[in-house]
């Protein structure tokens, strides 16, 4: 494939031609650009962290920030101060496990998925560490199933993209997941407050993970958990016999997919909802993503939210 042009990103949103593109770089930079390209507000409003109080001008610092309101008041100058300054830094925590291997869609020559959960993963969280980078905040990586496999600390640096994308690159491992014990650890090793955010199918118990959210609100965490579903995870659309291959150790499973859609819909609905109505109970945003739909909704969706709840 020859060089990419970037005079028309938006192309490239659909999953698959991303996928197809095979350099997690790129496809970080053509699914900011290409969702940005319609955008004509400032192009990272709405990751920026909030105001938090204001300080005293001091001969040197940037007007852009000073208060205007304030100083009609007071006759005095001051400037907002917002989080950032204090070292707020958003932490991009990807489930690395057996099961986020799953697709159901085209494959590749090696008989893995295009557009599997993991690569979607991948793809969104390398778009938001290009976009904070972008604004000159600071992003750090994590990456887990049953324990932390890789974890890279918060920096503003632009060399930070490809320490992500050299780790994201390495791909899901064989294990099974275990957000609840992933949660607290990282509860303890996050000593500052930041913006946690979580791309993960959500395959384990919702008691668990929501006990292990709670525990990152408890540090004054801002959660935001990106929930990653296959479009045959969703719709089942299984007719015939089927053989179903276990992941995360579980068992094949030889079966009459049609006898069992009713009940697995309504277990999917039942667990979608204990996690959704879960997460809004704690104040974390709950953002559900299908691997089958363009990559922008994995910022639009976030932004809005975030832009409405903070009333900017």
């Amino acid at each position: 494939m020859g060089p990419i042009s970037m005079a028309n990103p938006q192309r490239y949103l659909d999953p698959i031609a991303l996928a197809k593109l095979r350099n997690l770089e790129l496809q970080a930079r053509l699914i900011v650009e290409g969702y940005l390209s319609g955008m004509h507000k400032s192009p990272y409003h709405g990751f920026s962290v909030e105001f938090a109080e204001h300080r005293e001008y001091v001969a040197g610092d940037d007007l852009k920030h000073l208060d205007w309101k304030v100083f009609s008041r007071t006759g005095r100058f001051y400037l907002k101060q917002y989080e950032q300054e204090t070292n707020l830094a958003c932490w991009l925590l990807v489930d690395a496990s057996d099961s986020m291997r799953y697709g159901s869609g085209p494959t590749r020559p090696d008989g893995q998925p295009v557009v599997g959960k993991y690569d979607y993963a991948a793809m969104a969280a390398a778009a938001l560490a290009y976009m904070v980078l972008q604004q000159q905040d600071s992003a750090g990586l994590v990456t887990f199933d049953d324990q932390v496999r890789a974890f890279l600390k918060p920096s503003s640096q632009p060399s930070l993209l490809k320490q992500v994308v050299n780790i994201l690159n390495k791909g899901p491992g064989r294990e099974r997941t275990r957000l609840g014990p992933i949660f607290h650890d990282m509860a303890e090793r996050i000593t500052r407050r930041g913006i946690v955010m979580v791309f993960s199918d959500l395959f384990d118990d919702p008691e668990e993970i929501l006990t292990g959210l709670m525990h990152l609100r408890h540090k004054r965490h801002e959660v935001v958990v990106f929930h990653i579903l296959d479009r045959a995870e969703e719709e089942f659309p299984f007719q015939e016999s089927t053989l179903f291959r276990g992941m995360e150790q579980m068992p094949e499973l030889l079966t009459d997919p049609r006898s069992l859609r009713d009940g697995y819909l309504e277990q999917l609905r039942l667990f979608t909802t204990e996690l959704e109505q879960g997460c809004r109970a704690q104040n974390v945003d709950y953002v559900r993503l299908r691997t089958d739909k363009p990559l922008d909704l994995a910022l639009s969706t976030y932004l809005a939210h975030r832009l409405a709840r903070k009333g900017k």
